[in-house]
């Protein structure tokens, strides 16, 4: 691998450079290739999603060892957000200035759609007995409804709500570490310093918060692996699918390396990772990944139990495994992008139109906000 400081032409398919000036424009530009990324995070999710919903309702029918360990990797792609996050939260809060503002921008990107799922779940979940729901009493209800609510219920250990929403509490533990990092730093050495060691310790006890420290050091150094053309594309899909693996099987920080490698790669707008993930298809699936991620366990949900009583009337789980599939994941889109529109661009959009903020909100937007 070649280190230079400014990209060669003539260089190998797999280079690393670092790009001059380009820390000046991340704060205002789109990256397309991080759109795409997230793209791919939220599909990761979906396809474990479509493998462990049956199992855990005793209709995955009996499948080779090889597909178990594949698969089971698939969820890593949480991770992947963490690394876009840390990438671009220090850019965000930089560019508000103010840390108020800062989290007005959040709030208004990551509530709307969460709060709607989680007032529709506390509704209809007594009423159809999901999960905890059964039999609940009313004081155990509004205090699973309260922690869900404000990201606590891991820290409370109380029944999670949303099936994808424990991530968000590590979102937002990073968005106020870093706004506490950032407001100290001209303030005060100390205390940032403390701060930071706190943020570092806090990697040895939750260890997938370390992938936070990949976008953060990325967002720092600029370092960008050139991996061009069929090899370049082979590389870094080896390094995605190590990061996986490492992860799963043998420790979160096992897989610090490739997922570094990659990023570094996605980053880079040359690479054939970023060319592809730029692309039509994968610029749409990152345009409704929050949605994807968050509304695909309820759009699989009815599916989990109609399989379930099928194959309890005696159908064959080779029969209805691949029907859940094939309606599944369409059908999850179908929502997801339904969603996206009703409630991540129009109320979002109202909301902000109500606040007199229309118009920075559509700036946050044409970056990757």
């Amino acid at each position: 691998m070649n280190l230079s400081r400014l990209p060669d032409e003539r260089a190998g398919p797999v280079t690393a450079t670092f790009p001059e000036g380009a820390h000046r424009t991340r704060t205002t530009q789109f990256e397309p290739s991080i759109q795409g990324l997230r793209g791919l995070a939220a599909l990761s999710v979906l396809l474990v999603h479509l493998y462990d919903m049956p199992m855990l309702a005793g209709f995955l029918p009996a499948v080779p060892s090889w597909l178990n360990a594949t698969v089971g990797t698939f969820g890593r792609g949480v991770e992947v957000f963490f690394m876009i996050s840390g990438y671009l939260i220090p850019a965000s809060l930089v560019r508000h200035k103010l840390i108020s503002k800062f989290f007005y921008d959040r709030c208004l990107r990551i509530l709307p759609v969460f709060v709607t799922f989680h007032l529709i779940l506390f509704a209809i979940g007594p009423l159809v007995g999901y999960k905890f729901f059964k039999d609940i009493d009313a004081l155990n209800y509004l205090k699973i409804f309260f922690a869900n609510l404000f990201f606590l219920p891991d820290i409370l250990n109380l029944p999670l709500g949303q099936q994808n929403a424990w991530t968000l509490t590590y979102e937002w533990a990073f968005y106020i570490w870093f706004a506490v990092a950032f407001y100290f730093a001209p303030r005060s050495r100390p205390i940032t310093a403390l701060v930071v060691v706190a943020g570092c310790a806090a990697m040895f006890y939750f260890p997938i918060t370390a992938y936070f420290l990949i976008g953060l050091v990325l967002g720092a150094i600029e370092l960008r692996i050139r991996a061009q053309g069929l090899p370049g594309l082979i590389f870094s899909v080896a390094c995605l699918a190590l990061m996986y693996a490492m992860m799963e099987y043998v420790h979160p920080f096992a897989g610090l390396i490739p997922a570094f490698l990659l990023f570094s790669t996605v980053l880079n707008p040359d690479s054939a990772i970023a060319q592809l993930l730029s692309k039509t298809a994968p610029q749409f699936v990152g345009k409704i990944s929050y949605s994807l991620y968050l509304v695909h366990p309820f759009a699989l949900y009815p599916l989990q139990v109609i399989g379930s009583k099928l194959v309890a009337h005696g159908y064959s789980p080779w029969a209805v495994w691949p029907i859940f599939v094939i309606v599944g994941l369409p059908l999850s889109f179908v929502a997801s992008t339904i969603t996206y529109e009703l409630i991540e661009v129009r109320m979002r959009h109202a909301v902000a139109a109500l606040l007199g903020d229309s118009k920075r909100r559509s700036l946050a937007e044409a970056r990757n906000d």
